[in-house]
């Protein structure tokens, strides 16, 4: 059972930590009574579905032996105007910085990673979002291979 702490400061903001003992502020605008001074919740979200398909995609393409220079995801999402103001549509575009990284093996990793490993995704998908991905591997003399 995972086990999450999570405490009111001022204003709107909260700190919250969870079992590895790191805490995370967050906030609201200054329009709801915040101060800007943390993470939304619902951005939070989405960094959490960065880091949950991230580490899956690493872990998968270090078993594979691929080798790359550098890797990063754009993630972006789109809410519903209702309460509550679920995701909807969430996009993630996963750039692979390096040279002689196969598509297949980045093809595979992903696919693994969001029909099978992640499970900030399934929560999304669960919840009635359509999350879909594409990716870019970005070879060292700017030559770009596009899956979008």
């Amino acid at each position: 059972m995972a086990k999450v702490e999570v405490k009111f400061v001022d204003g709107m903001t909260f700190i919250g930590r969870g079992e590895s003992n790191h805490w995370v502020v967050m906030d609201g605008a200054e329009s709801v009574g915040g101060n800007n001074a943390g993470t939304r919740p619902m951005e939070l979200v989405l960094v959490a579905l960065g880091g949950c398909t991230g580490m899956d995609v690493v872990s998968i393409l270090r078993k594979k032996r691929v080798k790359f220079d550098k890797f990063e995801m754009r993630i972006t999402g789109e809410r519903a105007e209702e309460h509550p103001r679920v995701y909807t549509k969430v996009n993630v575009e996963y750039l692979i910085y390096g040279k002689d990284v196969r598509e297949k093996d980045v093809e595979q990793a992903i696919e693994l990673s969001q029909a099978k490993y992640c499970s900030v995704s399934a929560i999304l998908r669960k919840s009635g979002a359509e999350v879909t991905y594409s990716y870019k591997i970005i070879q060292p003399e700017n030559e770009v291979v596009k899956n979008e």
